[in-house]
């Protein structure tokens, strides 16, 4: 069982196990900093060809971390092959990735290879913003396991320009705390943020929402990681981190806790990105211009405005959003992408298309 005690739980440690010598020189580095020590044997990569972890061959690793440092291990489980060779070997804790989470018969067949076990088990959200594919992948494991279970924020994948490699959408896992106030709650930073530089706010904004632990992922030197090189601290980092960390006492703050503040981080988190959109939006207003400059085209048509305004209007009713509110938004948005393409011809009107 893991000590809740104090917070925030700090599982710490590389992407992947890449060798020995780097999964033990980065242990002895974080034994100091990192409750759980932690590192992927199986990496599901996007494409083929990539470096997919090492698979087996890294369990030894792991249980030497755990003789020799002292610190329990933890890795990466996808199907019940992984559970069986991890039981063996006595791993002390596993977590369920993004990419399994999407799946209720993947996650079924862990939760009936684990079942009876205490191990505990983090499972991540899905990579898509399914609140209730989330919640039913941890019943799933807490109906089979005898165990802790707990819930990993780790951000949600998102389509175009994006300052998080996975948006936070706060508001998903508040709703998971709302759904299941028994549960708890990890954040693994690292994956929302996909660059060093993000880490700290990403986990302070964690701890400020309340959450338990944190996953950060810390290799002896990130910058020849073979995975996720990016997003990786060195141990010395990790530490400074943690030190520089806020760490409020949610007693105190009981007061505010609730539906109004969950109501405006929710705000907050959607308005975030409605600012990502309209950078993107820009973006393409841009390319617009450039087009119309290559190709000799008019700037302004006054058909294609009105073409705007009354789709918009039919998405306003359908939405029940004030007409007359979008017309304003509209507008002010439409100047903007003018005076973006204006800039692109260095004469005349722009035109948002």
């Amino acid at each position: 069982m893991i000590n809740f005690d104090k917070r925030p739980v700090v599982i710490a440690g590389p992407c992947s196990a890449e060798s020995r010598e780097q999964v033990m020189s980065t242990a002895l580095a974080l034994k100091s900093t990192a409750n759980y020590y932690r590192a992927g044997l199986w990496k599901p990569r996007t494409r083929p060809n990539e470096f997919e972890g090492v698979g087996e061959k890294g369990l030894p690793w792991l249980r030497e971390v755990k003789e020799t440092v002292g610190l329990p291990v933890m890795t990466e489980v996808a199907n019940t092959e992984h559970v069986d060779l991890v039981l063996k070997n006595e791993i002390d804790a596993v977590w369920i990735g993004a990419r399994t989470t999407v799946s209720p018969f993947a996650v079924q067949s862990i939760a009936d290879a684990l079942r009876g076990t205490n191990i505990p088990v983090f499972v991540k959200n899905p990579i898509h913003a399914d609140l209730k594919l989330w919640i039913g992948a941890v019943e799933r494991i807490e109906s089979a396991t005898k165990g802790d279970v707990i819930a990993l924020h780790r951000g949600f994948s998102s389509y175009g320009l994006k300052k998080y490699r996975n948006a936070p959408m706060w508001e998903i896992p508040i709703g998971l705390r709302s759904e299941m106030p028994e549960i708890k709650l990890f954040c693994d930073p690292s994956h929302i943020s996909g660059k060093r530089d993000l880490i700290q706010s990403v986990a302070q904004k964690s701890m400020d929402l309340g959450m338990d632990g944190l996953m950060i992922e810390s290799h002896i030197n990130p910058q020849v990681a073979l995975s996720d090189a990016k997003q990786q601290l060195t141990p010395k980092d990790l530490i400074s981190l943690m030190t520089s960390l806020k760490i409020r006492d949610l007693n105190l703050d009981q007061s505010q806790t609730s539906d109004l503040r969950d109501l405006r981080i929710e705000m907050d988190s959607i308005d975030e990105r409605l600012v990502e959109l309209l950078s993107g939006r820009m973006n393409i207003s841009r390319s617009i211009g450039g087009y119309k400059k290559e190709n000799g085209l008019a700037v302004f048509q006054l058909s294609r405005w009105k073409e705007i305004m009354q789709s918009r209007k039919v998405w306003s009713e359908e939405m029940g959003i004030e007409q007359e509110f979008l017309r304003l938004v509209l507008e002010q948005v439409h100047k903007e992408s003018i005076r973006i393409q204006t800039e692109i011809l260095g004469s005349g009107l722009g035109e948002d298309s």
